[in-house]
């Protein structure tokens, strides 16, 4: 019965392996881009297709490591001085993107004669980018260290700034979420802002020295257990507190990336993330259910394009405000 099961294991482990070497570069042949191979590689072989996977779900809490240790490694080449330099993207055009674009989808949800609290909720969710795609896509690209791409990151960072007072506001907006008190929402908020300051703290005064004593040691295996356990804990520390586990992991990189071993790091932790970002991939389009998509094609294929097309406008209409 052992062997049997190990024998499936295995399967999957080959399966899983098979689908990204075998779809990625065809998508990238047609220049359709990695994460679509990815995305098309899950669908074929999840629960929704060959039945390979019947339950994506504990993959993808799994892969969702790849995205935090892609976060920490895009931190790790951002200088804090650099990071202020940004602060008028991050505040003024993030903030300003952010609000523009959820009151125009609010609209759109209104308009189609959803309540209120529906359209809000739907056009908030459809604000906030994927970071792990936009990420991967600026990088495949060489864009990251362009000024475009510093723009596309300081938006970033502010959606996932913004995903605790929104979570409080959705929760509001809830049933019954009247019942709940301001001062808990502010609670919350107050939460998230104490972990980050604790985070910035431990990482100028701790870390470095941390490193140093285990660079002493010379075991570079221990090094490279001390770089997953920052990674890690910085981003079960935010995911605690109310906010993105790839936020956690950001600030951390950011902290190191004048360190003197911030090479060592990038180096222990880059195996790590090609793996764990492919197979997030792969569990996202596992997830996704191609027959709820087809018994709701219309009501999909509507307002995604006018999601699409009326946050590209709020985007421009920014864009210009801000020259």
């Amino acid at each position: 019965m052992a062997a049997e099961a190990s024998g499936s294991d295995l399967v999957q482990v080959v399966a899983l392996l098979a689908a990204g070497v075998i779809a990625v570069p065809i998508f990238k042949r047609i220049g359709l881009g990695s994460i679509l191979g990815y995305l098309a590689a899950g669908v074929v072989i999840g629960p929704f297709g060959l039945r390979i996977f019947s339950e994506s779900e504990a993959i993808l809490h799994v892969a969702e490591l790849g995205v935090v240790m892609f976060l920490f490694i895009i931190g790790l080449e951002m200088q804090p001085s650099r990071l202020w330099g940004l602060r008028r993207e991050i505040f003024g055009l993030g903030a300003l993107q952010v609000g523009v674009c959820a009151v125009l989808l609010t609209l759109v949800g209104l308009a189609g004669g959803f309540p209120i609290a529906q359209s809000f909720v739907a056009g908030a969710g459809f604000v906030l980018t994927s970071t792990a795609i936009v990420m991967q896509l600026l990088e495949e690209r060489g864009e990251i260290a362009a000024p475009k791409g510093q723009r596309i990151v300081s938006i970033l960072l502010l959606e996932d700034l913004m995903i605790v007072p929104l979570l409080a506001l959705v929760a509001f907006l809830a049933p019954g979420g009247a019942e709940t008190s301001m001062s808990e929402r502010l609670t919350e908020v107050g939460i998230g802002i104490a972990a980050i300051v604790g985070l910035v703290v431990a990482g100028r005064y701790l870390l470095n020295p941390l490193f140093r004593i285990l660079a002493d040691a010379r075991a570079r295996e221990v090094m490279t257990a001390a770089a997953l356990l920052v990674v890690l804990g910085s981003a079960l520390a935010m995911q605690l507190s109310g906010l993105s586990m790839a936020m956690g992991a950001f600030l951390a990189g950011v902290l190191l990336s004048e360190s003197t071993f911030r090479h060592q790091l990038e180096a222990d932790i880059e195996p790590f993330r090609g793996i764990l970002l492919g197979l997030f991939f792969l569990a996202v389009g596992m997830s996704l259910d191609l027959g709820v998509v087809a018994q709701n094609w219309r009501l999909v294929a509507i307002y995604v394009v006018a999601y699409m097309v009326m946050k590209g406008l709020g985007i421009y209409l920014v864009a210009r405000m801000l020259k």
